[in-house]
């Protein structure tokens, strides 16, 4: 639901991940992965508790971020998300899914348009360049999900990003 209909935020639960992933985090690792999905966990998430728990509820195999399909961690520990696969002309579905932890998710900041919202919405987004230049590369590009707390929302890399 959230990557259908970006910029709308939604209420997760079900979980209790070990930190720091956060509640919207685990659902959708328990969600998207599984022992054939390859995950990369960035900076303070790559701990051992993290790495445990993810094997353990879903195979998913770690790797380096070139190989992974998905992956968690800060914006900040994510740098350089040029580094994740935007998938091929021939698959652009083998593209990484990017799943950010966010000190804050509302409503507030740049402008979305595109593919899944009615005419604008608006998102609290880590940063606008970024989102712009993986636009420019539609079909191709990574897709992202942003969590923070108990909520999640989706930002596909059909959406366009633009700053106010």
């Amino acid at each position: 639901h959230a990557l259908s209909q970006p910029g709308e935020i939604v209420a997760v639960a079900g979980v209790q991940p070990p930190a720091p992933l956060s509640i919207a985090s685990g659902v959708a690792a328990l969600v998207l992965l599984d022992d054939t999905t390859p995950v990369y966990l960035a900076g303070s998430h790559d701990c051992q508790s993290v790495r445990d728990w993810i094997t353990f509820h879903t195979g998913a195999p770690l790797v380096e971020a070139e190989r992974a399909m998905f992956a968690f961690g800060s914006w900040d520990a994510l740098m350089p998300v040029t580094r994740f696969a935007i998938g091929t002309p021939e698959y652009p579905d083998r593209a990484a899914t990017l799943i950010v932890e966010m000190d804050r998710l509302d409503s507030n900041g740049p402008v979305l348009r595109g593919p899944g919202i009615e005419t604008t919405a608006r998102m609290s987004l880590p940063e606008v360049r970024a989102f712009e230049a993986n636009r420019g590369l539609f079909p191709l590009g990574f897709d992202t999900l942003l969590a923070c707390d108990d909520r999640l929302a989706g930002l596909p890399r059909s959406t366009i990003v633009e700053a106010v």
